[in-house]
């Protein structure tokens, strides 16, 4: 089943407020990042999200 044209246009505008990051990982390290996210009930993304601002808060504080 295709998209419609209006489904496309809002799948689009959802999508240009997002920056895309590609992150290489050695074979099966993303199971084992999703294993984890899961098991902190999160998604793969937001659990990257988390741990990056969590980092770069305490690097920040570490600056100070």
């Amino acid at each position: 089943m295709s998209l419609s044209k209006a489904q496309a246009v809002a799948n689009k505008k959802y999508h240009d407020k997002f920056d895309d990051i590609k992150v290489r990982v050695p074979k099966g390290e993303r199971q084992v990042w999703q294993d984890h996210a899961a098991g902190q009930n999160e998604s793969l993304n937001g659990f990257i999200m988390r741990a990056v601002s969590e980092t770069m808060e305490r690097d920040l504080e570490k600056q100070e």
